[in-house]
């Protein structure tokens, strides 16, 4: 089921990394958080109790491959999950690799920024993002 008037049914929501029949993996656009993916459940649901048990498992799993994938390839100082919702209420998975350099730890992403970095913070990551997104793209293949 869809909604017109919400921005997760009518666009990706980022630069879209894998999809499969029920959700969707995207990067978001924060130039402060290079590493700052989002799952996105396909339908439009509120809460992550509105899905069945069968498709919480999947969704999950999906959280899991992205966040195993930041750590592997990243070695961030913390990964940091979220299902917020409150501006756009349909169900996502914010995955969020942070590191003690970044403009705004250990403050929240969505927090006063600590510290204005003197270069690209995705110039700092160890791995280019195409490259980081191939890695998330093979972990979530299969989960569909």
């Amino acid at each position: 089921m869809e909604h017109p008037d919400c921005p997760l049914c009518r666009d990706a929501g980022g630069h879209l990394v894998a999809s499969a029949a029920r959700w969707r993996v995207i990067r978001a656009a924060e130039p402060d958080f290079p590493a700052f993916y989002r799952v996105i459940w396909t339908d439009h649901v509120a809460e992550f109790s509105d899905l069945t048990p069968l498709d919480r498992e999947a969704c999950m799993a999906v959280v899991l491959a992205v966040e195993q994938a930041l750590r592997q390839h990243l070695t961030p100082t913390k990964i940091n999950l979220a299902t917020l919702g409150n501006v756009v209420p349909h169900l996502h998975w914010h995955v969020i690799a942070r590191f003690d350099w970044d403009s705004h730890f250990p403050n929240p992403v969505w927090g006063e920024r600590r510290r204005t970095l003197p270069q690209d913070a995705a110039s700092r990551l160890p791995i280019s993002l195409s490259a980081l997104d191939a890695h998330v793209r093979e972990a979530v293949s299969g989960l569909g």
